[in-house]
């Protein structure tokens, strides 16, 4: 989508109006602008906790925009070409270091260092997943981790084991093929996860390695070969359903996803999407570490909030992410919109206070996923979205016989090599 397209279907609610201005009246007051994406239910929430802030600094207030993730950042891209960023921006790690590099994002690192910007209550993971060559540049708004979505309803009718924490690829392979056939092959055992950069990233850290080294690949044609050929092996024991079904649940859409399509048993997905997918479906879901060691997972940033480098206001924007992730009534006006808080105690107030099942489920993973986490890496490098492209493409290529593992390896690292260095 361009971003002339992006500004036309761009929808926008406001406290206090939807420009991106900053103001300073000259009885000292101050207005900050903030931008993210979502739907009405976070938009709701978020303002309600910019009033909370406001209530208690008067001088404050807000200008908000949002609008639905597509042509988010094609916005955000149009608004950094203007020099026209809000002060307060959610960003994601598909482009954080993107926006560091071009010298738009502020740097936090003198408000960690201070405690004006206190990470003192985060997971040590999240609060570096937020630092891009040891700078903090951006603070997690909530957490999430990775997690395989299954159907126990069926595995209950077909009288087979759940899925568990630590469980190997190959027994993955094997389990999902007896699912596949106790199920009459009606229903595949899981979801081809050979397009899911979160899959790969993961299977590549259990190895030592890990998706990127600083700014260049960090796997070899080698490894993305072994990769595509582990799922094509998966295809040909009937674990997984026919690429056609397959490229259906690629782009990441709940309601596409094959566990509640009933298409396969399982799905890969982020954990705190649990809920989500449990809206589609009758039978009972539940969450599992992805395949593999868990050490090989670490608590991620859904998102982040970030401060516009040109900020007039440094100070003040600050003040108010600390606020959106540290402060308690702030924290139960979130709630779990945009995950799991990232600040522990306040997470446990949340907790306490849940009435779905599903994310109270989602909480309970991530906790015994707590005790398995290994160290965070970097944040990805510019162009790692253009990357998970690149796999979508050159994995389909393989599931739909087009190329052979070997040779789509081939083009992918020599692309995402490419997308590195532009």
């Amino acid at each position: 989508m361009s971003p002339l397209l992006a500004l036309v279907l761009f929808t926008a609610v406001g406290l206090t109006g939807c420009t991106d201005d900053r103001t300073v009246d000259g009885d000292g007051r101050i207005e900050l602008s903030v931008f993210w994406w979502g739907g009405e239910r976070r938009a709701e929430l978020t303002e309600q906790a910019l009033r909370l802030y406001s209530s208690r600094h008067p001088e404050v207030t807000f200008r908000v925009t949002w609008q639905g993730e597509t042509g988010y950042y094609e916005r955000l891209a149009t608004q950094a070409a203007a020099g026209n960023v809000a002060d307060l921006f959610q960003i994601d790690d598909d482009y954080l270091t993107e926006y560091v590099d071009s010298r738009i994002v502020l740097d936090l690192t003198a408000y960690a260092a201070s405690g004006a910007l206190d990470l003192s209550q985060f997971p040590r993971g999240l609060a570096q997943y937020g630092q891009v060559g040891g700078r903090t540049v951006a603070v997690a708004a909530a957490a999430n981790t990775p997690g395989m979505v299954y159907n126990r309803s069926l595995l209950n009718r077909l009288g087979l084991a759940e899925p568990r924490i630590g469980m190997t690829y190959d027994e993955l392979i094997r389990w999902a093929s007896q699912v596949t056939r106790e199920s009459g092959g009606q229903t595949a055992g899981t979801m081809d996860a050979s397009a899911d950069y979160r899959a790969l990233w993961l299977w590549l850290r259990t190895q030592g390695k890990e998706l990127y080294q600083g700014r260049e690949v960090g796997f070899t044609e080698s490894d993305v070969t072994r990769w595509f050929e582990l799922w094509q092996s998966a295809r040909a024991t009937r674990a997984t359903p026919s690429a056609a079904v397959i490229q259906q649940a690629n782009g990441g859409e709940p309601a596409r996803q094959l566990v509640v399509t009933r298409q396969a048993a399982t799905s890969f997905a982020w954990s705190n999407e649990l809920t989500e997918l449990q809206r589609y479906t009758k039978d009972d879901l539940a969450v599992v570490a992805y395949p593999g060691d868990p050490k090989g997972q670490w608590t991620q940033a859904s998102m982040y909030w970030a401060a516009f480098r040109g900020t007039r206001h440094a100070d003040t924007v600050a003040d108010v992410i600390n606020f959106l992730v540290n402060d308690p009534e702030a924290g139960a006006i979130l709630g779990t919109e945009r995950g799991l808080s990232p600040n522990a105690r306040i997470r446990e107030a949340v907790n306490a206070t849940l009435v779905d099942e599903k994310m109270k489920r989602t909480v309970a993973f991530e906790a015994r996923m707590a005790e398995h986490f290994g160290p965070a890496p970097a944040p990805p490098p510019k162009g790692h979205a253009r990357i998970r492209a690149l796999l979508v493409t050159h994995a389909e290529s393989v599931q739909f016989g087009r190329a052979t593992p070997r040779a789509a390896a081939y083009d992918f690292v020599a692309e995402a090599r490419a997308a590195l260095a532009t």
